[in-house]
């Protein structure tokens, strides 16, 4: 049998066709890329295929896609970041983007704001001086209001509420003690409180309002003394009170002491021995709680009253350093050569006659109550009344918030000698008052 015949009895054994994806991997990148631009674009009409039959089969998109991954993920692979090589436990935090609503991760800076700057940090340091000028204001503020001068009050009426009942007459003393009761209280509940013994501001920076206080203090002392060494006792050798001695005691503590014991609780302990004191006038059954309406001890209470106002007038006078002036205000010509008064000191000395002639103008209001009988039989009314008036001239509010001290008509005004002008006129009707009842 020749090669031919064995040939042809040999069974057909072709081998199988490669599949797409084959044919795709052994074709080298540089013909499948080529192929693939021959299959997006159409080829020209002179360049026409024989046959359908002889076109290579179109891979399905899927095949060709991951033909394509494939060949072009060498090109396309970068070294794993370092981030990618970090641990992984749990999501990365993100920060929001201000004036967006994207968000970055909290490892990468904040981007830019719009106008270009990169956000700041809390202010700290304006917070720090928004606070401190908040408490200058509140400091200042409060130090303004407890300067204010408080209001009169009405000695007639607290002393009928004291008596209980409104047909009774009023008890001797018991309009007096109720005034000098009102006073110690005000002094010490007016906005504010007691403020000269303060060690906190806006007390401790304050000195008009102690001032006041001071001269408060020292007609409340001269008023209670008198109480208990005069008004009380009808001769130099009767038994003394013993309300009014504890009264006495109490209210000549030391005003500036703030802890053990506070000037404060020693001045309560003295209204309280005030009031056992009007308690006893009222009820009357106490032999030696009495209260002597009388001519001399009226007047020697008045001496008392005419050396605190020579001197107040003096002093305020010596705001300008006119040595005329005050010694005509002060109505004693030896005082020239008197020196001026600080300037520091001016203020000071204008509160302290404010505080003293508001106190008196409660105690002469209280008298003049007391006293009817003793005034009307000496014809010392009109002239208790002008004490009243020039009292209520002296501390009338003052609406500047500075003492200004200007000279003659120059353009500011002295309230130190429109002071000076009031003490001055209280005192010459005090003089007149006390002569009038030695002599009436």
């Amino acid at each position: 049998m020749n090669d031919s015949t064995s040939t042809k009895l040999r069974p057909a054994s072709a081998a199988p066709a490669p599949t797409a994806a084959q044919s795709k991997a052994a074709t080298p990148p540089s013909q499948a890329v080529e192929a693939r631009s021959a299959e997006r674009d159409p080829l020209p009409d002179s360049s026409r295929s024989p046959s359908p039959s002889s076109r290579p089969p179109r891979p399905a998109p899927e095949q060709a896609k991951s033909a394509a991954d494939a060949e072009s993920a060498p090109s396309r692979r970068q070294p794993p970041a370092e981030s990618e090589t970090a641990s992984t436990d749990g999501p990365e935090p993100t920060l929001p983007v201000p004036g967006s609503g994207a968000l970055i991760p909290a490892t990468e800076p904040p981007p830019p704001e719009a106008n270009g700057s990169t956000p700041s940090r809390l202010p700290v340091g304006r917070i720090a001086v928004g606070v401190g000028l908040l408490l200058v204001f509140v400091v200042t503020g409060l130090g303004v209001y407890w300067t204010i001068q408080p209001d009169a009050r009405d000695v007639l009426t607290e002393t009928r509420a004291a008596v209980g009942n409104e047909g009774t007459s009023i008890p001797p003393g018991t309009a007096t003690v109720t005034a000098v009761i009102a006073v110690a209280q005000s002094l010490l509940d007016k906005p504010g409180g007691y403020l000269s013994n303060d060690m906190t501001p806006p007390g401790v920076l304050m000195d008009n309002m102690p001032a006041w206080e001071y001269g408060v203090l020292t007609e409340l002392r001269d008023t209670v003394r008198s109480l208990r060494n005069d008004f009380s006792r009808s001769q130099t050798q009767s038994i003394e009170n013993g309300d009014l001695k504890t009264a006495d005691s109490q209210f000549n503590f030391d005003s500036e002491s703030w802890l053990l014991p506070s000037a404060e609780d020693e001045y309560r302990a003295g209204i309280d021995a005030l009031e056992g004191y009007r308690d006893g006038l009222i009820r009357r059954k106490d032999p030696s709680t009495r209260f002597y309406a009388r001519a001399d001890n009226l007047g020697a209470y008045l001496a008392v009253v005419e050396k605190r106002l020579g001197s107040l007038a003096q002093r305020l006078a010596a705001s300008v350093g006119d040595n005329e002036l005050t010694a005509a205000l002060a109505g004693a010509p030896s005082v020239r050569g008197l020196p001026r008064t600080a300037w520091d000191e001016i203020d000071d000395v204008f509160y302290e006659a404010r505080g003293y002639t508001w106190a008196l103008l409660h105690t002469m209001q209280a008298l003049s109550v007391d006293f009817a009988e003793v005034l009307e039989d000496k014809n010392a009314q009109i002239s208790m009344q002008q004490v009243i008036r020039d009292l209520e001239g002296a501390t009338t509010r003052k609406w500047s918030p500075l003492v200004l001290n200007g000279h003659g008509y120059g353009l500011l005004a002295n309230h130190s000698l429109v002071m000076a002008s009031y003490v001055s006129r209280t005192n010459a009707a005090v003089l007149d008052l006390r002569v009038l009842l030695q002599q009436g």
